[in-house]
């Protein structure tokens, strides 16, 4: 699956894989890349976003030159916990249980687990995690995702 981020200039299409963050997130669901208008790139790129540039689990010190946070030997770091406690109580989403499937399962079987997981049932789009119902059909289904949310670290 790829996802087409059109920029001022030129259209440019990134593959699911290249949208998980360092932290787990899935940039393909956040509002800040499904938005219309000043879009987020994605954590991955090296286009200059707002929150890119401020993320403290993106810049971080300890992770450079590791593709994830499960490959540091302080996982799960304080950040990573605080991140994950908020998206847990805010949105039913889990960043430490993302990345713990990614490592058990493999990134491209991650991803291919979250295209069904986040697909909106009315017409496949992606969901937003941060918004209830599909931005583009304005379905809402059970407050807006698709969600068979587990804590005890199954995906």
């Amino acid at each position: 699956m790829a996802f087409v981020m059109a920029g001022k200039s030129k259209a440019r299409r990134l593959t699911a894989t290249a949208l998980i963050a360092p932290c787990g997130m899935n940039c393909g669901l956040c509002h800040a890349f499904l938005r219309s208008r000043n879009r987020c790139p994605g954590c991955r790129t090296n286009e200059r976003g707002e929150m890119r540039v401020a993320c403290k689990i993106r810049n971080c010190e300890t992770r450079r030159g590791k593709r994830f946070c499960t490959s540091c030997t302080k996982f799960p770091c304080e950040r990573v916990c605080h991140i994950d406690k908020r998206y847990r109580t805010k949105y039913g989403m889990s960043m430490i249980e993302n990345l713990k499937s990614i490592k058990a399962v493999g990134l491209r079987s991650f991803v291919d687990s979250e295209k069904i997981k986040w697909a909106c049932p009315g017409c496949g789009a992606p969901l937003c995690v941060h918004k209830a119902g599909c931005l583009v059909c304005r379905g809402s289904p059970a407050y807006g995702r698709n969600l068979n949310f587990v804590s005890n670290g199954e995906p």
